[in-house]
């Protein structure tokens, strides 16, 4: 028997990667309006642990909920899915 992983992985793209061994990423979500019915695009900025600084602004990248690694750092850095255009 193999034990999954509970824990959740989102994926998003990084807007700032000035701190050491940190990101942070915007993660986009679609949520129905309740009144008008309109979809409505919703973000929230997640602080992750990257710890070879591989990540530059603008990749798109999978984290992971983890321990809590700092203050605001509850996520960990799973892989860079696409590079950001240079």
């Amino acid at each position: 028997m193999t034990q999954e992983s509970k824990a959740r992985t989102v994926k998003g793209v990084v807007v700032s990667n000035g701190m050491d061994k940190s990101i942070v990423v915007r993660v986009d979500r679609y949520v129905k309006h309740p009144k008008y019915k309109k979809f409505v695009r919703k973000s929230t900025k997640l602080m992750a642990h990257d710890e070879d600084n591989a990540c530059q602004v603008g990749d798109t990248v999978t984290i992971v909920e983890s321990r809590p690694i700092s203050k605001h750092k509850r996520w960990k850095l799973v892989e860079i899915n696409e590079r950001a255009a240079r």
